[in-house]
Order: C-alpha cells, then structure tokens, then sequence
C-alpha cells in the first residue's frame, strides 16, 4: 500500500445533550503526513443523520475519486446518532474504518439507549453489528471495526496514517479542528 493515500478522517466538535446540533469536521490527508482538505457539516445530536451526512462530506469533496479509505471515530457522532457504516460502503466502495480509543462499553450503551430512545433497537442494531476488533499500536491498543478491507489492510492504513501517539494522524487532526471551532482553542486527547 502506497505511504501517501488519500484518507477521509471524519471527527464530531464537542457538544453538550442540550444542544440541537453539532459540527463535523473532515479532513483529507495523505497517509498522516499531508493535509489537502477540511470539510464542515452538522448533525443532529442524537439525532438519525450522521450516515447522510458522512455520504454527503464524502461526495462533495473534490478528492472523492482517490479516496482510498474513511476513517471514523467511532460509530457514533453528536450523542447516539449512529453511522451505517454497511450504507456508506455501499454508496461509494470506499473502505470504511471506525477507530476509537477505549473498547466501549456496550452493556451501559444499551442501557442508554433502551432507557432514552424510542427507537433504541434499530441504533442497537447499526452499534451491534459488525465485529470489533482490537488492534495494538505502539502505544496503546485501539478499538477497531472495518468493512470494504480485509484486519490486515485496516492494520496497514492505521499504521501508515500513524505520525505519533495512538490515533492516526488525519483523526487527530479532525478532532483538533472540530474542538478549536467549537470551543475556541483544541483540547482533548488527540
């Protein structure tokens, strides 16, 4: 695989469950070495637009055509508003890989959901499925789910994307962007 891919990273700004809405900020990097891009959109916190809009970031950026993968924290943005990413992959055959830090929890996750959504089965189903891999970086393990490549592939770009510190480094670079705008200076463990 070629050290400078092209990488969709895609990272929700920090919100609270007060708000209505939240940014989500894309960038575009090759490997982990090359910003090309930043893309702004919203979505509902909690709400049930988060796969339209990682569908609509990836189809209007003008890097679609070499995109080689789409890496996402987690699968849920703004709250529980939940990524298809089987939807995503389908549209556009772009591999699709979601990264967060911590393995979840999914036994409070669901707890929250059955208690605060009417709807709690058909997120559970999105969150649910799939299998979830961990996968041991440098520092510290990272909790993986992937479709359109095979573990070892995911591994690879992971690992290509990888500058410093656990998160590949177009991720990192989102979530700096998304908390800089919302909160005036980035924060957090990027």
């Amino acid at each position: 695989m070629k050290r400078q891919i092209r990488i969709l990273a895609i990272d929700d700004a920090p919100f609270t469950f007060t708000d209505t809405y939240t940014d989500v900020i894309g960038v575009v990097m090759r490997g982990g070495e090359y910003l090309e891009c930043v893309l702004r959109s919203q979505i509902d916190v909690d709400g049930l637009n988060a796969t339209t809009v990682c569908r609509e970031m990836i189809n209007k950026s003008k890097h679609r055509q070499q995109l080689k993968a789409v890496l996402l924290d987690g699968i849920a943005m703004g709250g529980f508003n939940i990524i298809n990413i089987d939807e995503l992959f389908a549209a556009f055959h772009i591999p699709i890989i979601t990264v967060t830090r911590d393995k979840p929890d999914f036994h409070k996750m669901k707890r929250a959901l059955q208690k605060n959504f009417p709807d709690w089965e058909d997120r559970w189903e999105l969150i649910s499925k799939g299998e979830l891999h961990q996968v041991q970086t440098r520092y510290n393990p990272l909790s993986v789910q992937h479709i359109g490549v095979s573990l070892e592939e995911a591994k690879e770009i992971i690992t290509l994307s990888t500058i410093r510190g656990v998160l590949p480094e177009p991720l990192r670079v989102a979530h700096l962007i998304a908390s800089g705008i919302t909160k005036g200076e980035s924060y957090g463990k990027a």
